[in-house]
C-alpha cells in the first residue's frame, strides 16, 4: 500500500480497491473524496527534504488512517498447499484434442466414408470444423474480455448476455456434457464387448452387455474425478500417449503390403481411392445430413477447456492458444485417416480367403474385388458381406500394422473423452447452481477441497450418464448430443456478436483475430444445421430454453453482470440523449439519467482576473467534487487555432496527452493516425483516468493512436511494481493491457517527489508571489488584520502546508477545503504550463469505473 506523492491519504492505483467487483471478494473502499477534501494537518517537510524521509514520512501518515486499510477475505485465509493450475498445453489443447478424437473417430469415420465418400466425408468433416472455428474464435475473443472463473461457456455467455440467456443454456449445456459422456461410454463399451465375443465371452447379450460394460466404466471415471483434478489430467496425459502410438501404428500399416488375410476383408493398400470417392447411400435414412448428425459430436470437445477454466493459470492466454491449435491438429488427423481409409479398404468384403480369383477368370464377378484378384460377388448379393467400410466397424485395427494398438487407441479416446466430459459438465453445473438462478440447485453449488471439487454435481452428472448409457444405441445419443451442441455454439457465437455490435465500452477482447460478422455467421448456421439435422429435437430444445428464459425473465435474479444487452440499451439511451442537446428546451427532461462528470476548460487568464473571478472558478471544481462528480479540465495554451504555432517544444511530454511535433500539426484532423495518448495515473481515483483514453481510441479519430501508461514505482522494486500493474491491466479485462490497446508501461519515470525541474519550480513561485501575504515578513501586523484585508492571498503557513503537494502532482488533484483559490490555480497552471499540445487533467469520484470482469 502507497500514497500519491501529493497526498497521504490519496493511494497509488492498486488491485486490492477492485478485489470488491469479483464474486466472493471482499475490500474496504479507498479515501472518499469527502476525506481527501478534508485538512489534514500533516507537517510537511521543507521542499529539499530527502526522499527517503518524505516516503517515511508518506508511510507513517497512511498507517495512521484507518479508513484506507484494505483487507482481503481470501488472504487471510489458511496457508495451505496451492491448487493445482494447468497450463495451455496439458489444461487445453491437450484435453480438447482428447475430446476431439473420441469413439466417432474409431468406431464410425469408415462407415461414414462408406456411405458418403472420401470427397462428402471431407466436406463434412470442413462443414464441422467451420463451425467449431468461427465458435473457437468467439470463445477466444469472451475469453480474453473478462475474468473467466470457473464455469466455462455458461459463465461466458451468462455474462455477456446476462442471466436470462446464460442459465437456459447453461442447464442444457451441463445435460449435453452429460450426454457426451454417455456417448463416449457406450463407444467404450461396444468395442470390449465385441473384443469379449472374440474370445467367446457373452454375460447376457449383444445389447445388455453394452449397457452392463457401460456402467461399470462410468463408475470407474466417476472415481478418478473424484480423486481430483490432478489425477484426472495425469490419466489424459496417459491416454493422450495411448493416442499417439496407435495413430503411428495405424498409418504404418496403411503402407505395408496387405496379406492374403487382409486382402480377403478388403484391405489392398492405396489402390481403392478413385472407388471410394462418391458417396453409396444404404438404407432408407442415410444422407448427407444424417452422416453430418453422427458425425459432428466429434467437434464437441471444442470447449473442454474453456470448461475448466477455473483450473487454468491464465484462461485468457490459454483457452485461444489451446483450442485453435486443437482444433487445427485434430483436423489434418481426420482428413489423413479418412482419405487413408478409404483409399486402403473396399467398401464390402467377405472375409473368406477362398474368395480369390485363379487366373484371370472374371465371368458373373460383380464389384471392384474383380479388378483386385477377389470374387466377393455371393456376399454382395446377398448383403451378407461381414468385411469392408460398409459392414465393419474395426476397419482401422484391421488396417494397422498391430490390431490391438488399435484397440487401446479406442479405449484411449472413447475413455478420455468420457473423462472430459464427465468433469465438464458437474464444474458448468456448479457455476449455474452458484449464481442462485433457478431454484432447488443450490445444493449442488457446494466444492470440496483446495479445487473446489464439485463432488455433488458429479454425482448428479454420473445418474445421468448412467440412465443413458442403458438406452445402449450410440447413433440415438450422437443425434441428441449434436442438437444440444449447436444451440450452445449459437448462443456462444451470438454472444460476441452482440457484444461487438452493441460498441460496448465493456468489450475490449485482447484477442482481434475474430469478426462480428463470422460470430453472426456461426450462430446462423448452427441454428440452420439444428433443423436440418433433427428438426423435432431442435424445437424441443428451444421450447426448453424459451421456457427456462421466462422463469428467469419473471423472476428477475438479483444479479448485475453488466451484459452486453444491459450495454446496447444504455448506448441507446445515451445516443437518444445526445441528439436532444440540439433541441430546445421543454417541463420533458431526461428520465433516471442524470451527468456525473463535469468537463471544463482551463482558467488561462487566472493571473490578471480579479480574486473573485478565480474564487468563482475554484468554487465550481468544489462544487464538483462536494457533489461526488468527476472533473476533467482541458487546457489548449495556443488556443484551438494552433496550426502555424508549435515550435519544437511542442513534442516534449504533458501530463495526460504527448504528441510529436508532426503529429500536433494535425490535431483537429477527422484521422489522427499513429500518434500516442499518455497517461500519468498517479491517484487512484477509481480508473477514469485510465478509462477515458480508452473511450478515446474507441472513436474513429483516434483508433490508431497508442497508450502509454506511466506510474508511481520505485527503482528498487520495478519488476514488482510493473507486475502489480499488469494485474490492474488485466482486472479491467484487457482494457488497458498491452494486447489490446498496445499499452506501453514506463514504471521508473516517476520515482522522485522532487520531479519538478528547477524551471518549473521557479515558475510556480513567480505565479503564486502576487498572491502571497508574506506575514512572516511583515512586524507588527497580525495575520487576522492581512486576512482581513485580502482574504483571498496565501499566507506563509498555508504556503508551508501545501509545499509538499505542489513538488509532484501528474493527475488532477484534489483541492482541500481549506486550500486558497490562487495557490491551487498556480498548483494547475504548474502541472500543465508550457504544454502546446493538449492537456486534460482527470479525476474520478473514487468510485470504480473498472472492473476484474466488463463481460
Amino acid at each position: 500500500r502507497r500514497s500519491s506523492f501529493y497526498s497521504t491519504v490519496d493511494l497509488v492505483p492498486q488491485l486490492e480497491n477492485y478485489a470488491s467487483t469479483l464474486p466472493h471478494q471482499k475490500s474496504k473502499s479507498r479515501a472518499s473524496l469527502k476525506t481527501l477534501r478534508k485538512a489534514f494537518g500533516v507537517s510537511c517537510p521543507p521542499l529539499g527534504t530527502h526522499v527517503s524521509q518524505q516516503s517515511s514520512t508518506m508511510t507513517d501518515s497512511v498507517n495512521s488512517l484507518p479508513v484506507i486499510d484494505i483487507g482481503n477475505e481470501e488472504s487471510q485465509g489458511s496457508q495451505g498447499k496451492a491448487p493445482v493450475r494447468f497450463g495451455w498445453v496439458t489444461g487445453v489443447m491437450m484435453r480438447c484434442m482428447l475430446n476431439i478424437w473420441g469413439v466417432i473417430l474409431f468406431l464410425r469415420l469408415s462407415w461414414i466414408i462408406s456411405q458418403a465418400g472420401i470427397l462428402l466425408t471431407c466436406l463434412i468433416i470442413l462443414m464441422s470444423v467451420v463451425v467449431t472455428s468461427v465458435t473457437a474464435l468467439s470463445i477466444s475473443a469472451i475469453a480474453t474480455n473478462g475474468r473467466v472463473t470457473s464455469g466455462g461457456a455458461y459463465f461466458m455467455i451468462s455474462r455477456s448476455l446476462g442471466p436470462e440467456i446464460g442459465g437456459p443454456i447453461g442447464m442444457v449445456f451441463s445435460f449435453a456434457n452429460a450426454l457426451a459422456c454417455a456417448l463416449n461410454t457406450v463407444g467404450f463399451a461396444e468395442v470390449v464387448r465385441d473384443l469379449m465375443q472374440e474370445f467367446g465371452v457373452v454375460m447376457i447379450d449383444k445389447d445388455n452387455d453394452v449397457r452392463i460394460v457401460g456402467v461399470i466404466t462410468v463408475t470407474l471415471l466417476l472415481l478418478i474425478s473424484l480423486a481430483g483434478m490432478e489425477w484426472e489430467s495425469k490419466a489424459q496425459i496417459f491416454f493422450f500417449t495411448v493416442l499417439m502410438v496407435s495413430f503411428s501404428n495405424y498409418f504404418v500399416g496403411t503402407f505395408l503390403p496387405p496379406s492374403p488375410e487382409k486382402q480377403a476383408m478388403g484391405i489392398f493398400g492405396y489402390r481403392i481411392f478413385i472407388s471410394n470417392l462418391k458417396p453409396d447411400w444404404r438404407g432408407n435414412d442415410n444422407d448427407f445430413f444424417q452422416m453430418f448428425a453422427i458425425f459432428f459430436p466429434s467437434a464437441i470437445g471444442i470447449l473442454s477447456g474453456a470448461n475448466i477454466s477455473g483450473d487454468l493459470k491464465d484462461p485468457a492466454t490459454a483457452i485461444p492458444k489451446g483450442t485453435l491449435m486443437a482444433i487445427l491438429l485434430t483436423t489434418i488427423s481426420y482428413l489423413a485417416i479418412s482419405v487413408t481409409v478409404g483409399s486402403c479398404v473396399m467398401r464390402d468384403a467377405s472375409g473368406n480367403i477362398s474368395d480369390i480369383l485363379t487366373g484371370n477368370i472374371t465371368d458373373g464377378c460383380v464389384g471392384l474385388g474383380c479388378n483386385l484378384g477377389w470374387n466377393f460377388t455371393e456376399c454382395i448379393q446377398s448383403q451378407s458381406c461381414e468385411y469392408g467400410l460398409a459392414n465393419n466397424l474395426k476397419v482401422l485395427g484391421q488396417v494397422s500394422g498391430f490390431y490391438y494398438l488399435i484397440t487401446a487407441g479406442v479405449f484411449a479416446a472413447s475413455l478420455s473423452s468420457a473423462l472430459g466430459f464427465l468433469v465438464s459438465a458437474p464444474k458448468v453445473f456448479q457455476c449455474l447452481c452458484r449464481d442462485n438462478l433457478y431454484p432447488y440447485i443450490g445444493f449442488f453449488a457446494k466444492g470440496y477441497g483446495k479445487n473446489d471439487e464439485p463432488l455433488r454435481a458429479y454425482l448428479l452428472c454420473y445418474i445421468i450418464a448412467a440412465a443413458f448409457i442403458l438406452i445402449g444405441k450410440l447413433n440415438t445419443i450422437a443425434a441428441l448430443i449434436s442438437n444440444f451442441f449447436l444451440c450452445s455454439y449459437c448462443l456462444i457465437n451470438f454472444s460476441c456478436f452482440h457484444a461487438s455490435i452493441t460498441n460496448s465500452p465493456g468489450w475490449r477482447p485482447s484477442f482481434h483475430y475474430y469478426s462480428k460478422w463470422t460470430a453472426l455467421f456461426g450462430a446462423v448456421i448452427s441454428v440452420v444445421l439444428m433443423f436440418m439435422l433433427t428438426w423435432w429435437a431442435a424445437l424441443v430444445t428451444f421450447s426448453i430454453i424459451i421456457f427456462l428464459f421466462g422463469y428467469v425473465n419473471y423472476n428477475k435474479p438479483k444479479v448485475n453482470w453488466g451484459s452486453s444487452v444491459q450495454a446496447g440499451t444504455y448506448n441507446m439511451a445515451l445516443s437518444y440523449s445526445v441528439s436532444l442537446s440540439g433541441v430546445e428546451d421543454h417541463a420533458t427532461g431526461l428520465g433516471k439519467l442524470k451527468p456525473n462528470t463535469l468537463v471544463m476548460g482551463f482558467k488561462t487568464n487566472w493571473k490578471d482576473s480579479s480574486p473573485e473571478s478565480i474564487e468563482d472558478y475554484v468554487n465550481t471544481i468544489d462544487d464538483t467534487f462536494d457533489s461526488n462528480h468527476c472533473l476533467c479540465i482541458l487546457r489548449m495554451m495556443d488556443g484551438l487555432d494552433v496550426f502555424d504555432q508549435f515550435d519544437s517544444e511542442g513534442s516534449k511530454s504533458t501530463l495526460l496527452f504527448e504528441f510529436t511535433l508532426d503529429q500536433i500539426k494535425t490535431v483537429f484532423q477527422n484521422d489522427q493516425g499513429k500518434k500516442t495518448i499518455d497517461v500519468y495515473w498517479i491517484a487512484d481515483d477509481g480508473g477514469l483516468t485510465l478509462l477515458v483514453p480508452y473511450l478515446l481510441t474507441r472513436r474513429k479519430n483516434w483508433r490508431s493512436s497508442k497508450v502509454r501508461v506511466f506510474i508511481v514505482g520505485d527503482e528498487q522494486n520495478m519488476e514488482e511494481e510493473l507486475e502489480h500493474f499488469l494485474k490492474l491491466g488485466f482486472w479491467s479485462f484487457c482494457t488497458l493491457c498491452e494486447v489490446s490497446l498496445s499499452l506501453s508501461i514506463y514504471s521508473s519515470l516517476i520515482s522522485d517527489p522532487l520531479f519538478l525541474f528547477p524551471l518549473s519550480l521557479s515558475r510556480f513561485l513567480d505565479s503564486v508571489a502576487p498572491f502571497r501575504l508574506f506575514d512572516e515578513q511583515q512586524e507588527g501586523v497580525s495575520l487576522e488584520e492581512l486576512r482581513q484585508s485580502a482574504p483571498w492571498k496565501i499566507s506563509d503557513k498555508e504556503f508551508e502546508a501545501f509545499k509538499l503537494k505542489v513538488t509532484i502532482c501528474l493527475s488532477l488533484p484534489v483541492p482541500e477545503s481549506d486550500c486558497p483559490s490562487a495557490l491551487y490555480m498556480a498548483w494547475l497552471d504548474t502541472l500543465t504550463c508550457g504544454l502546446h499540445c493538449p492537456a486534460v487533467l482527470i479525476r474520478g469520484n473514487q468510485q470504480n469505473v473498472l472492473t476484474f470482469y466488463c463481460q
